[in-house]
This record gives structure tokens, sequence and C-alpha cells, in this order.
């Protein structure tokens, strides 16, 4: 799910003045000024919580029940309180625990209204239309905020690196198309997607332009439509994979037919089922996007 700002409307990361005057943080619903580093947070977004990990932030005391991927599974322990699903949290748990700060962020970003009422609370959505610099601005917001600055810059620098890389040993790559897969149905994801990346940081040119991949399930699609676009590339991902955290192979079962099978795609050995969790649950996440682009890294290379 997408965040409703532009890129060129997008926030300004948190700022921190002199002494005295707390940090000052534009998010995507306002903005707000916190008295000090906040002691106890509380994060309602799988993205920011995989970032907070990254930059070694240790102010996180409680994270949604659901959702936490193996790669934190140390969120997962009783040390951290459960504060509810994305989409209900817990309000009596958060006010309980008189956090200094809660973030919200995507599928979570409605509650915001609500847990303001108790402690204050930042929108840190991230527009797939520009998302990886959503996510370099996250990671400067939050570096900012929890006086992590040196840290994000070398994550970012990262980034920065992984998708130069990607772009220079992709540049000859050909077409791709990008496709989820749910409950034996197909759809397609756009260069406006939560994979958007795969087109505007990388040398993969889609092979439709006119998709509507506004849904959880992409732009549905047949196997005729796949032959038809017939891209040298296939990005796939699935869903209920990344719902479930188990990977059954349902995927691959169901591309691995007549039609699918007579794509360029397929014959020269170039699909690719993406990491399901880094790539549907948590989008947005710096090491989600990194073993993504990692992963994309190795298929070209294999190629080459």
């Amino acid at each position: 799910m997408a965040g409703c700002t532009s890129p060129e409307d997008a926030p300004a990361p948190a700022t921190a003045p002199a002494a005295g005057e707390g940090i000052h943080v534009v998010h995507q619903q306002g903005e707000l000024t916190l008295e000090a580093v906040p002691g106890r947070v509380i994060v309602q977004d799988i993205a920011v919580l995989d970032i907070l990990d990254a930059l070694g932030v240790e102010a996180v005391i409680g994270v949604p029940s659901a959702g936490v991927p193996d790669y934190l599974q140390q969120y997962r322990s009783d040390a951290y309180l459960k504060t509810g699903t994305l989409q209900e949290p817990d309000y009596e748990t958060i006010a309980a625990a008189a956090p200094d700060l809660v973030i919200v962020a995507s599928r979570s970003r409605t509650a915001l209204p609500d847990l303001s009422a108790i402690a204050p609370t930042i929108d840190l959505s991230v527009d797939n239309d520009s998302l990886v610099e959503g996510v370099k601005q996250n990671i400067a917001t939050l570096g900012r905020i929890f006086g992590k600055e040196a840290r994000a810059a070398e994550l970012s620098a990262e980034l920065d690196a992984r998708f130069a890389a990607l772009r220079d040993r992709s540049a000859d790559a050909g077409t791709a198309m990008v496709l989820v897969t749910n409950a034996g149905r197909v759809g397609v994801y756009g260069a406006n997607s939560r994979l958007s990346w795969i087109f505007t940081e990388a040398g993969f040119k889609p092979v439709t332009e006119d998709v509507d991949d506004r849904f959880h399930g992409g732009d549905s699609v047949s196997f005729e439509f796949i032959l038809q676009a017939n891209p040298d590339w296939l990005f796939v991902v699935d869903r209920d994979a990344g719902v479930s955290g188990e990977d059954a192979g349902a995927a691959r079962a169901l591309l691995d037919n007549a039609l699918v099978n007579q794509t360029s795609a397929w014959q020269q050995d170039q699909v690719v089922y993406l990491d399901p969790v880094p790539a549907y649950v948590v989008m947005h996440g710096y090491t989600a996007v990194t073993r993504l682009v990692d992963q994309v890294l190795g298929a070209v290379d294999e190629q080459a």
C-alpha cells in the first residue's frame, strides 16, 4: 500500500535543532516536535522495524503481534510487547506502555489519529512511485530522530552502491514482467508497484505500460497474456508464501504450464522467484530491499 504523496512533496527528514529545541519531524500526515530522543518506541510497521534494526536503535519496546519476518525474529520474543496487528492496533496495551513515540506506515497508517491521542505518532509510509527514495528518506529521518546519522549515511550509501551495480549489470538485460500469484490466480505489477525499482532502478524494460496494480494481487492477467507479452525475464512473488511464511512451491507449480513454458524467460531459465516476505510483506525496509536487490543481481550474474 503506497503513501499518498508524490516525490516532490515527500516530507523532509527529521531535523535536530540546537539543544533544548527538540527534534522536529515532518511526516506523511503532518509534523510534530519531540522533546528528546525517544527511549520507548512502539513500531506498528515491519519496514520501519527493519530500518530501526539496521540502524542499531535499541529503543523499541513494542511490535506487531504478527508478520515479523525470520530475519527480525528477535522481536518475536516476550521481551517486546505485542501491540496488535498492523490493521488493528491494541490501543489499551499501547496506552499502558506509555511510549515516547509510535510509528505507523502503509498498512497501519489509518490508525494515526487514534494513536496520536495516546502518544506522539508519525507516519513513515512510502510512495511506491519513488520507493527507493522513500526508503532512503525514512533511513535519514529515523537516523536523525535517534542520533544515528552516521549509520544512516552508511545504509543509504550501501543502497546506492547496490543499485548502481544492478543498473550496470542489467543494462542490456532486456524486458521483464513482475508477477504476483495469489490463491491460484496471477496478477502483474507495473512500474508504480511495490517492486517498481526493478524498472526504475535497473535496466529491465517493462513489457506492458498499462497496468492497474493498486490491489494486493496486482492486475489480473491470463497465461495467454504472459505468452503474448513474452518477457525476457519473469520476476515472481508468491503472495500466499509471503503471508504464511511457508513456501510450498505453489507459484512454481502454477506457472509451469504449456503457455508460460513458451516464453523467452522460461526458455532461457530467467524466471526468478523473489523472496516473498521482503517483496510482499516488508517491502520498504532497508534489509528487505537489499536482500531482493542481491537476489536479482545474483540471477543476472548467473546469466552473464
